[in-house]
């Protein structure tokens, strides 16, 4: 008669395991792709806050749209912060670009680096003919 004491306990250890980092896999990857979402959305909206901010004595000296490349920085940068969200922008003529950043914390899987930062980038252009 064999002794086969506490081998199920190793099988189920091993099954536990698996199914934890399955479970990890599903919820951490989940929350990535939904902070990668987030974050281009994000980018996007600050882009179109600047492009809002129109140099309007150039649109009248010129009939050539033209940002206003301080107040375009200032209201991109100031909708990233109102989401929480650190970001950079770039004005250039009559387009902006903005980088937003956000770190999402992996909760579940292990590893050294449990932090990840995503960065998403937005550009408006303004194509509008006078």
């Amino acid at each position: 008669m064999s002794d086969d004491r506490g081998a199920i306990t190793a099988f189920v250890a091993v099954v536990a395991t698996a199914l934890v980092l399955v479970a990890g896999m599903a919820y951490d990857g989940g929350r990535v792709i939904t902070a990668h979402n987030a974050t281009r959305h994000a980018a996007e909206r600050a882009a179109r806050a600047g492009a809002q901010q129109i140099d309007l004595a150039q649109l009248r000296a010129t009939g050539e749209p033209r940002l206003d490349p301080d107040a375009a920085r200032s209201a991109a940068l100031d909708y990233l912060e109102r989401v929480g969200l650190a970001g950079s922008a770039v004005v250039s003529r009559a387009s902006i670009t903005v980088t937003a950043t956000r770190t999402q914390p992996m909760l579940i899987l292990p590893g050294p680096d449990r932090v990840i930062t995503v960065r998403q980038t937005a550009t408006a252009v303004d194509e509008a003919q006078p």
